[in-house]
């Protein structure tokens, strides 16, 4: 029999912080809470797996469930001496969700919950304070409205701010129990009229409204997009919490909060929040009021004149620091929590490991290592590969004069420089076209989640370090500021006023996620040195990995930025791109339209030396390391003009009729060139060309080795391999040009020669090819492409939609298919190695800097994997997790 629902409170609780999957972050969390003793409200947790069965039943949920929740409210009741509905002492009742990843803002609550037209005045005669209540029903009237009757929150706003300006009120806090009263009234007035039925009354019908609705917001389009962006599975659900109200809108001397254990952008062991008096948690995290600073410090270092929690609550300041010192080394890891202060008595509403900038998980990672809370293996485990991208952002060039625009919190680190859109719209539609934005806006909502995924940095003008832009940029590494009060958006006109400039939609601008500026133009930026706590953490990281990683490298530039970032070699040499560079590709076309074999040796004659000098290069910077050169891939026409322009314009600088050139270009057509003839086809139909290139690598590993006094033992690799007698003919001409080049240079050249696996037939013949073949690398692009009979090219016009269908989880082409490819990949490795036990095996498509298919590699033996420069960083640690969750 299924259990649907596990209760917490008055120190006992039915589930623990393992159950994470079963209750959700949140609710594991609430009643591990409870285990501690900590003052935790009683609730109670719908288990996740009936977020799934209700989504799957039509939106419908199991009689079994009502009876449960009925069952588990009532011990809410018995704990909190109060009744839900009662008209003498209510009950009042949050309902949220609670996912097993943390999802802030992408998903409904509804708080408050629990009160009508009666209770409200039993609220405030039992509070001793009407304002209060008539302040809580009103919250509740547009929260619920909103979330699970579908009325716009902005519908409500309008009317608040009518009635503020009419009364001559500037704050919320300023309206006296009978002017919220009236606004009750035209709240209620409003639904009415917009939707046509009252607001509901019951309080049990409310509370299933709300339990319907946080179950439905695991679909809503803001969770799906922060799914797809977290890689967080949609089959996991979201549980709902279910607890019992406390009150930080009770009077001056109630407050809510959102603090870090340490700071999330910096990771400094400092206690790190903001709180507002007499407010709702929502307020703090939806930025519609500016909060204060928890601490006495913090409230210094942003210039804050009002008081800090530490000076103004100091009983309860205490007793939330030994809580935040408490849970922290309860979890071993730096916490978030939610609290909430009710006339004096702290209660924790919340706590999870907290989402923090990569620079901050490093160092909080490193300074848990030098406290001796976790091991260097743990604090390497603990950082989210994916994320290392946030320490490759550049940052302004401190020697640059600033032209300050408007200052607010520095909430995501990192610069960022684009035009201004106003909307979540143009910023989507403006990356599609290839711009650079940045997002403004009064404060983002979680409606915005797509925009500011695709703007290059985040501007608001209200909201503190906790509001939900600020928790969602850090997340996504975006940088971003927050609060910028000094700065004025006007919506209807779409300007942007600062400091002494106006400025309009398009205009360029520059945010500093680090201090919090905002900059008029463009400012020249540098690159970060990847150093302290990132060096220990890549120094514990490298002596844990067994793999060692290659980067994907065709230029010298490539091949210096990957050696800077650790690469241990070149998996991957694309030969076809030094074609396309300066003159050469003329070259490359007079040897494509020679009419025979010895036009085509002329012009090879010439892109020789232009190879060598390529390869010399690339030998030289890695000093000793493999550089594993593929052979020319692509189909010859992808050197060839296509338009008719294109073909007048080549045509006449290489002296010949355009009509002539038409028609060579047209033989040249195929129908489905990936399929076509290219690779190790071409080696064979034109064998000139692979001796060419042969000699090039040949002659550029004796020039190499003799500037560099390092050995050079080139790896060659013959590309789209389905039959050994393919690599056979082709080997047989490398060889022979190895033997002569020696011969020349009177010195012994060590090399390997490959292949690439990117065919099913070659990873099913794998034994027989390596015979031959001296080290396979699996080009997983091409063999995900064959492998599913798709173009990369042309499945992003429906990939989206089998996602979105659940028909596949991930896109192939971004992380690999296990099951498919993947068991090609495996079959490939053992039949490889059965022939020939020392093969080198390694992966240089894609896939080779994405951490889940990193840790396939690593579970299937292979040595090496092989990624774009800028991506090595994130391959050497994913590696190391690997290597240490395969010892676990």
């Amino acid at each position: 029999m299924t259990k649907w629902v596990y209760t917490f409170g008055d120190g006992q609780a039915e589930g623990r912080a393992s159950d994470f999957a079963k209750l959700g972050g949140k609710g594991a969390n609430l009643a591990e809470m409870c285990h501690l003793g900590l003052p935790v409200p009683p609730g109670l947790t719908i288990v996740s797996q009936a977020c799934g069965l209700y989504h799957k039943n039509g939106s419908s949920m199991p009689e079994a469930l009502k009876a449960d929740v009925m069952q588990g409210l009532a011990h809410v009741e018995a704990i909190n001496g109060r009744r839900f509905g009662d008209t003498a002492r209510p009950l009042l009742v949050s309902v949220r969700s609670g996912a097993q990843a943390s999802m802030p803002g992408m998903m409904d609550t509804v708080l408050n919950l629990g009160l009508n037209d009666d209770t409200v005045q039993a609220l405030g005669h039992d509070a001793g304070d009407a304002r209060f209540a008539w302040d809580s029903y009103r919250r509740f009237i547009q929260m619920y409205a909103d979330v699970v009757m579908g009325l716009d929150n902005e519908n409500f706003e309008e009317i608040l701010e009518d009635e503020k300006a009419r009364l001559g009120h500037e704050y919320d806090t300023d309206l006296s129990a009978v002017e919220w009263q009236h606004v009750v009234g035209l709240f209620k007035s409003m639904i009415r009229e917009e939707l046509g039925e009252d607001f509901p009354q019951d309080p049990h019908v409310q509370l299933w409204g709300a339990i319907h609705a946080v179950f439905a917001s695991w679909m809503n389009p803001r969770a799906i997009t922060y799914r797809e962006l977290q890689n967080i599975p949609e089959a996991w659900g979201t549980a709902v919490n279910i607890q019992a109200m406390v009150f930080g809108n009770l009077g001056n001397s109630s407050a809510t909060g959102v603090a870090f254990t340490r700071n999330p952008s910096t990771g400094e062991k400092e206690l790190y929040g903001e709180f507002l008096v007499n407010a709702q948690g929502e307020d703090v995290v939806a930025g519609i009021r500016t909060p204060q600073s928890i601490t006495e410090a913090g409230r210094i270092s942003s210039g804050q004149e009002r008081p800090s929690m530490e000076k103004l609550m100091p009983e309860a300041f205490a007793q939330f620091r030994r809580i935040c010192t408490e849970l922290e080394g309860h979890y071993r890891d730096m916490q978030d929590l939610e609290f909430t202060i009710e006339r004096g008595k702290l209660w924790m509403l919340q706590t999870r490991s907290g989402k923090r900038t990569t620079k901050a998980a490093m160092k909080i990672a490193v300074d848990l290592v030098d406290e001796g809370v976790i091991s260097e293996e743990e604090a390497v485990s603990r950082i989210d590969p994916v994320t290392l991208d946030q320490l490759l952002h550049p940052t302004i060039d401190p020697r640059v004069r600033r032209h300050v625009i408007g200052s607010g919190l520095p909430a995501s680190p990192g610069a960022a420089t684009g035009e201004i859109v106003f909307t979540a719209e143009e910023a989507v539609e403006a990356e599609a076209e290839g711009r650079k934005v940045i997002l403004v806006r009064i404060e983002t909502s979680p409606e915005d989640i797509h925009g500011m995924h695709a703007a290059e940095g985040i501007l608001t003008t209200r909201g503190g370090m906790t509001s939900h832009a600020a928790v969602v940029a850090r997340g996504m590494g975006i940088p971003c500021v927050v609060g910028a009060g000094t700065m004025r958006i006007d919506m209807r006109n779409e300007k942007l006023i600062g400091i002494g400039v106006t400025l309009k939609k398009g205009d360029i601008i520059t945010i500093d996620g680090s201090s919090g500026q905002a900059l008029r133009g463009e400012v020249p930026m540098i690159q970060p040195e990847l150093s302290g706590d990132f060096g220990r953490i890549m120094a514990w990281a490298d002596r844990s990995r067994r793999m060692t990683v290659r980067t994907n490298a065709d230029t010298p530039a490539d091949a210096r930025a990957a050696r800077s970032f650790g690469a241990e070699g070149i998996g991957l040499c694309r030969t076809e791109h030094m074609f396309f560079e300066g003159d050469r590709i003329h070259v490359m076309r007079e040897m494509i339209l020679a009419e025979g074999e010895e036009g085509r040796r002329a012009a090879l004659a010439k892109l020789l030396p232009m190879q060598r000098q390529d390869f010399t290069s690339l030998f030289s910077i890695m000093h000793g390391l493999p550089v594993t050169i593929r052979l020319l891939d692509p189909p010859l026409h992808e050197f060839l003009p296509k338009t008719d322009e294109e073909i007048a314009e080549v045509a006449a600088a290489m002296a010949m009729e355009p009509g002539k050139l038409r028609q060579r270009v047209d033989a040249l057509h195929e129908f489905n060139p990936m399929l076509g003839h290219r690779g190790c086809r071409l080696a064979i139909s034109y064998p000139e060309i692979v001796e060419m290139q042969a000699r090039a690598i040949f002659e550029a590993a004796v020039a190499a080795a003799r500037e560099t006094g390092a050995a050079v033992v080139p790896e060659i690799m013959v590309p789209l391999v389905g039959l050994r007698s393919e690599l056979d003919y082709v080997k047989a001409r490398i060889d022979e040009v190895a033997g002569a080049v020696m011969a020349e240079a009177q010195m012994r050249i060590d090399y390997l020669v490959g292949t690439m696996i990117e065919l099913p037939r070659a990873a099913l013949r794998a034994h027989i090819i390596a015979e031959a073949a001296e080290f396979f690398s699996f080009g997983t692009n091409d063999l995900t492409q064959t492998t599913f009979g798709m173009s990369r090219d042309d499945a992003a016009a429906f990939i989206p939609t089998y996602q979105r269908k659940g028909i596949i989880e991930h896109d192939p082409f971004i992380s690999l298919d296990f099951d498919g490819v993947g068991e090609l990949i495996r079959i490939a490795a053992e039949r490889g190695r059965r022939t020939r036990n020392d093969m080198k095996l390694g992966i240089c498509g894609e896939h080779g800097g994405d951490p889940a298919s990193i840790h396939f590699c690593e579970d299937i033996g292979l040595d090496y994997v092989s990624c774009s420069p800028f991506r090595v960083p994130i391959a050497r640690l994913a590696a190391a997790q690997a290597a240490i969750k395969a010892k676990s």
